[in-house]
């Protein structure tokens, strides 16, 4: 049987070079009085054959333009596969008697979840075979992974097709057999303390909103419904504290959370902490008779409280970590010894250490100037060692213990390099950047100090994010050596819409404020320029998501800056999705963007929309891609961009589309081969726009 793709005649070869032109078909919506002609509307029709064939031939005609980049795309492939160590095994957590622990084989591409009793010599129990799943699937995610507190039952859940849509499945880990306890659209789980009842979240049908709270006794074929949101902007989330004594139910919207507790042995209702209030966010966990409250009610940047168990009231409420002006206080982690503050400022990661008996703090201690720390997976509550993750640019992915009596950290192991990975050879820079109104935005750079000189005729590789307050950490790549070997500098632009300088640089790139996103990105990228890091010739750019969003915008904006964008599941075509309530995450995330039926925030969000801005004019070469199940980008938006943009666009400079129609989800392939494939073809696309084909 031949392996080999049957041969393709001339003429069709040419045709499937010629790239796809969309069919217009008008499409009128009157929105505060305007008039809106969309004539690609019709691609949202999933079902529509139309559609699928004019999907398939986005890809035929990409993987036609591109075929003579298959020997580069199989070069960097190799490289990067030949640098993993694909047989591998994570550091053991202990959790009771049990130490748990995930491995990986080599050819198979997903990790296998196993567990051993007493000791790493004991024999191994496998809980879950990741590889085993996926027989008969293109694509498993596994999401929750929840095992009882006896260690007999583990509850988890498995999407099988992208869309991020959940079934939760209970295993007696004694017999192995999977029990008929079995929920469909399960977001979040947790057991009771009787190891036989669960307490699970579920997401609603169309929106895929996490609204919906139930408990269920295994072997009884009802449930009962706990709690019901009815107030669409809010999601909820299910979690226990470490001591296993409480579980929380967060009620969260972008800028106001509630928060439910019940005690884990109890079968009564869900108390409320604290009820909620507008701009008010607080979460809260539990020690020794006293909830924590991590809370922005006096400090925009958090601080921490604790009230009584018996009185929670705000009251009763005592200050355990006062706000520090310029510190970004994350999260808390709760132990019966010590607690740990996990905190960020100037866009870096700090974990705090507090000793209850000695009343005293001390702070982890790092050894590089841009790293990124977070904790790691310490689940006992009587840990005197506390597990935390290191890393940066230059040094590998690292798990160490932190002893909290002697304050020394021991290195457990550091994700191995093959082929003769040398850090010495690797420099990483902070630079700061003066935006147009004065903010100084971060930036964090790396190079090999052979391969790149800064003399503005080497290529540069731009990534940002800049939404919802997440900060983009700074974290190693195997992968990305291939670039930096070849003499690309890499660099993340910390910009307004994160989290990186704290709660009020989330709050400058959002709403009305948006627009300091894409402001700080091309100032950024214009610094690299008049700095001699690079030139607009030899600039590349990429951004997923909202960070799709933020390369469609600035390529609209400055064209001129960039040589080639790669926008992995965009969300370009904002108006469409934020006047449709019925798509996931609209009416949630009108607290992020604005609302648009509000004329104000309609016609700022109109005045950057991706889609809406596309104009006849040059464009840098672009890569989109994406995949038909994604759930959180849906893959009408980056189609609509392209077939908008293909027939605007007045330069000869690639367009190309790329689109999974295979079972995939926002974050692409699920397995490790298949993901390392698509990062293979990126980087090759991408260096081949600055002149780099081998």
């Amino acid at each position: 049987m031949s392996l080999k793709a049957p041969p393709v005649s001339p003429e069709a070869s040419e045709q499937a070079r010629q790239a796809p032109v969309a069919p217009r078909i008008e499409h009128r919506e009157v929105r505060h009085g305007e008039t809106v002609v969309d004539d690609y509307y019709w691609l949202r029709e999933k079902s529509n054959p139309e559609v699928v064939k004019y999907l398939e031939a986005e890809n035929a005609y990409t993987a036609a333009v591109t075929k003579d980049l298959d020997p580069f795309v199989s070069k960097l492939y190799d490289e990067m596969l030949a640098r993993i160590k694909q047989t591998d095994l994570s550091v053991p957590v202990r959790r009771g008697e049990y130490l748990y622990y995930s491995r990986t084989e080599e050819g198979k591409q997903y990790p296998i979840q196993c567990r051993r009793k007493g000791s790493m010599d004991a024999p191994e129990q496998i809980l879950l075979d990741e590889n085993e799943l996926s027989l008969g699937h293109k694509f498993v995610g596994l999401g929750a992974f929840a095992v009882s507190d006896d260690q007999n039952l583990l509850a988890y859940t498995i999407d099988f097709s992208g869309f991020r849509q959940y079934e939760l499945q209970v295993k007696d880990l004694r017999t192995g057999r999977l029990l008929p306890d079995t929920a469909e659209r399960v977001t979040s789980v947790e057991w009771a303390a009787d190891n036989k009842t669960l307490f699970y979240t579920t997401e609603d049908a169309i929106t895929k909103r996490p609204d919906t709270l139930f408990r269920h006794v295994l072997g009884g074929g009802s449930r009962d419904l706990l709690y019901y949101e009815e107030d669409e902007t809010y999601d909820i989330h299910l979690y226990k504290s470490r001591d296993r004594k409480f579980l929380f139910l967060n009620i969260e919207s972008k800028d106001t959370t509630e928060c439910l507790y019940l005690r884990s042995g109890d079968t009564g209702k869900f108390a409320v902490l604290l009820p909620r209030r507008s701009k008010h966010r607080y979460y809260g966990d539990h020690r020794e008779d006293l909830f924590y409250i991590r809370t922005n009610k006096n400090s925009l940047d958090f601080e921490v409280m604790t009230a009584p168990v018996s009185d929670p009231a705000e009251s009763n409420w005592k200050t355990f970590i006062p706000p520090r002006e310029g510190t970004l206080l994350e999260d808390i982690d709760l132990f019966r010894g010590f607690a740990v503050s996990v905190e960020k400022s100037q866009a870096l990661n700090h974990l705090r250490v507090y000793n209850f008996e000695a009343h005293s703090w001390n702070e982890i201690m790092f050894p590089e100037p841009i790293y990124s720390a977070a904790p790691g997976s310490t689940p006992d509550f009587e840990a005197t060692h506390y597990r935390y993750t290191y890393q940066s640019f230059i040094t590998p992915p690292s798990v160490f213990d932190y002893d909290t009596q002697t304050g020394q950290s021991q290195l457990l192991k550091r994700q191995e390099v093959l082929g003769g990975y040398d850090p010495a050879e690797y420099v990483s820079e902070r630079l700061w950047v003066s935006a147009r109104d004065g903010a100084r935005v971060p930036v964090s750079i790396v190079y090999n100090s052979r391969a790149f000189k800064r003399d503005g005729e080497h290529a540069l590789f731009l990534y940002a994010y800049g939404s919802y307050g997440i900060g983009m950490p700074v974290t190693f790549s195997s992968s990305r050596l291939s670039l930096l070997n070849r003499g690309v500098a890499y660099a993340i632009a910390h910009i307004r819409g994160g989290d990186e300088m704290g709660e009020q640089w989330r709050q400058d790139g959002m709403l009305m404020k948006k627009k300091n996103t894409f402001f700080d990105f091309i100032d950024c990228a214009q610094y690299l320029v008049d700095h001699q890091w690079t030139s607009p010739g030899r600039l590349l750019i990429e951004g997923g998501s909202a960070g799709g969003m933020l390369m469609g915008v600035v390529v609209n904006m400055r064209p001129d800056l960039f040589r080639a964008v790669h926008a992995a599941v965009p969300f370009v075509d904002v108006m469409n999705t934020m006047m449709d309530p019925s798509l996931p995450l609209t009416v949630q995330e009108y607290l992020e963007w604005g609302n648009p039926n509000e004329k104000a925030a309609y016609d700022y969000m109109k005045s950057y929309s991706p889609y809406d801005n596309l104009a006849e004019r040059a464009y840098p070469a672009m890569l989109v891609t994406t995949s038909f199940n994604d759930s959180q980008v849906m893959f009408w938006e980056p189609a609509k961009y392209v077939a908008r943009l293909r027939a605007l666009k007045t330069d000869r400079n690639p367009l190309l589309f790329k689109i999974k129609m295979e079972p995939a989800g926002h974050g692409g392939a699920s397995g490790r081969y298949d993901r390392l494939k698509d990062t293979a073809f990126e980087y090759a696309w991408l260096l081949s726009q600055v002149g780099i084909t081998t």
